[in-house]
């Protein structure tokens, strides 16, 4: 049974008087003054004995929440304790399951912690850390000994990850002082800001460029500066963070209209295409002779070509014709450098 965030918190309100060795037997009323004052304040927002009765009888049985509470109410004392004097819903211990899946997301948010945008929560990260570390129920097995995770590493551009954030919270136009790989200076750029993407472990900013009248992609590895100004923008009522990628693989999108792409692959390939799509689109059907053919109806972008070039004689290009003759090219190129 799904159990909601105000229920969550009664549980630990109720199990907070039923512990208080100060005030021993709290009725029904007093547990259920305790939860409107902890929840609502001075808002005098209500919480039925029904919903208290609920909460106590969930506590007690419910097996989806494995407390398995053991309140009684003291005739003699007129209200409601644990039978054992030392019980407490924070000392249930996790199963197996839930360590586990706290020890995951615990690693994988915490391989992000040196980054700018996260330096707020950094304490509180440094408290997940402690806590893995020195918990016997949370770490009985060091996690590195049986996992390793692949590290997250920082960057150069990062550190404009919290400023940039800001801006298209606020909607506040930038200019942002970019410099390509191939320029030998800087140039600067007023932008509205809709959008970061990670990819590959790098930070991308998709903004609306009036001078170009266009969407423009910028690696935050060459920006070298960021300045938020007073400008207000409203968003595009056409921009769409889920559509805008919609066609794509990997970063970049080209103002064209996706392809239907056939690609001839090995069985081994295909497998590995099987458990790892590499687009929502995606098709794999099997050939005659042992091959696999997979269809595709996506943009032909740079990293599409970077990804068919990474397989090699694993993956072939069967059409569009342009494609396949990119390709083509590209590996005779390629070539010439082996010739003897």
């Amino acid at each position: 049974m799904a159990v909601n965030k105000n229920a969550l918190m009664r549980y630990r309100i109720i199990d907070r008087c039923l512990t208080n060795s100060a005030r021993p037997y709290p009725t029904k009323a007093d547990l259920q003054r305790a939860c409107e004052e902890a929840l609502y304040g001075s808002y005098r927002e209500r919480i039925s004995a029904s919903t208290i009765e609920k909460d106590m009888w969930a506590m007690k049985n419910e097996s989806s929440l494995g407390f398995y509470a053991p309140i009684a109410f003291n005739r003699e004392h007129r209200g409601y304790h644990y039978t054992d004097p030392d019980y407490s819903i924070n000392a249930v211990q996790l199963n197996d399951e839930e360590r586990d899946a706290i020890h995951f997301a615990a690693r994988t948010l915490l391989q992000y912690r040196d980054l700018p945008v996260f330096a707020q929560f950094d304490q509180a990260l440094g408290k997940i850390q402690d806590r893995l570390s020195l918990a016997p129920d949370l770490d009985g097995t060091p996690l590195a000994d049986a996992v390793q995770f692949e590290t997250a590493p920082v960057v150069h551009g990062s550190e404009h990850l919290g400023e940039l954030f800001a801006a298209i919270r606020q909607r506040r136009v930038v200019d942002l002082a970019y410099r390509k790989f191939n320029a030998a200076e800087a140039k600067t750029y007023r932008l509205a800001p809709h959008l970061l993407k990670e990819y590959r472990n790098r930070w991308y900013l998709i903004a609306w460029s009036a001078e170009r009248g266009d969407y423009l992609t910028f690696g935050l590895d060459r920006v070298e500066g960021v300045v938020v100004t007073d400008e207000d923008f409203s968003p595009a009522a056409d921009f769409s963070s889920d559509r805008f990628f919609e066609h794509s693989i990997g970063i970049t999108e080209i103002d064209a209209e996706p392809q239907d792409i056939l690609l001839h692959c090995t069985p081994i390939q295909a497998r590995y295409m099987e458990s790892q799509p590499l687009h929502a689109t995606q098709r794999i059907c099997p050939l005659d002779g042992g091959r696999f053919a997979v269809t595709l109806r996506v943009l032909p972008t740079y990293e599409l070509v970077e990804w068919i070039l990474g397989c090699g004689p694993a993956v072939e290009v069967v059409s569009p014709v342009e494609l396949r003759e990119r390709i083509r090219e590209q590996l005779a190129s390629a070539l010439n450098f082996y010739s003897p």
